[in-house]
């Protein structure tokens, strides 16, 4: 995790207090038609741990060219079931079972209530 932090966003540890994780892996499957057949390895899914952290650290202390290659070009706050509007289809339930799972770390009285559009959204497809 801490590795990735840094790569991606160049925060280090001490920019981060740990809040929790999710108990287990969370899977999802590419649909057929995103999967590259003629690449190596071969990618059909991923398998993810999330993490909750709490930012320390100024906004000015984020860097996403910190690696060769980077994943990112720009980041902001967002409320928290923004993702799932936003993240594409296929991801959509992983998102959602991390942030109910981690909800609980952040909001001990009760998460944010999900909007009709997240949840409609979600179960469309």
């Amino acid at each position: 995790m801490y590795r990735e932090l840094d790569e991606e966003v160049g925060l280090k540890p001490h920019h981060v207090e740990f809040l929790g994780c999710t108990r287990g892996w969370l899977r999802y499957r590419l649909p057929p038609r995103y999967i590259r057949r003629h690449c190596e390895p071969l990618c059909i899914g991923q398998k993810q741990r999330w993490f909750l952290l709490r930012v320390l650290c100024c906004e000015t202390d984020f860097c996403l060219t910190n690696s060769e290659k980077p994943e990112f070009d720009s980041w902001r706050w967002v409320r928290y079931w923004q993702p799932l509007r936003e993240v594409v289809y296929f991801k959509r339930g992983v998102y959602s079972r991390a942030l109910a799972e981690l909800a609980p770390l952040l909001f001990p009285e009760g998460p944010p209530v999900r909007s009709q559009s997240n949840y409609l959204r979600q179960n469309r497809r």
